[in-house]
């Protein structure tokens, strides 16, 4: 089995098919609230400013996770931009988890187990950006 293991090709590009997608997310939800709208940010209770802060935190943190990997990519290595991407995607993952936290919280859930029972896509949104956020282009 050691052997059958050991045979099996790496793939070193895995860290895209979690990249993307979220990526997609974030940018698709940040793109939604542009222009800002203070109706929109009165309904969720928030202020313009920080209404402003989420839609363009969401739609570049989605932006810099894509630029990040490509900043590293190996047909595009250079030395000089190698910790210029991995910058860029951990300051991303942060901004990821900050905006999910702050989406969960204002769902005002009861527990713990309500957020990670009911909330899956924000749990996710949060741990996929915890994931970059740590790991930074060292996938």
């Amino acid at each position: 089995m050691k052997k059958l293991i050991e045979n099996l090709p790496e793939f070193c590009l895995s860290h895209w098919l979690l990249r993307i997608p979220i990526a997609i997310v974030f940018i698709q939800q940040g793109w939604m609230k542009i222009p800002v709208d203070s109706d929109e940010a009165a309904s969720y209770d928030l202020s313009v400013l920080v209404w402003w802060f989420v839609a363009y935190g969401e739609f570049l943190a989605g932006i810099g996770l894509l630029l990040g990997g490509i900043l590293t990519a190996r047909w595009l290595y250079n030395e000089g931009f190698d910790w210029f991407g991995d910058m860029i995607t951990r300051f991303s993952g942060i901004t990821m988890c900050c905006i999910m936290t702050g989406v969960i919280w204002i769902g005002e859930p009861e527990s713990l187990w309500d957020v990670i029972l009911y909330d899956n896509l924000h749990v996710f949104l949060w741990v996929g950006g915890l994931f970059f956020a740590l790991r930074g282009n060292r996938t």
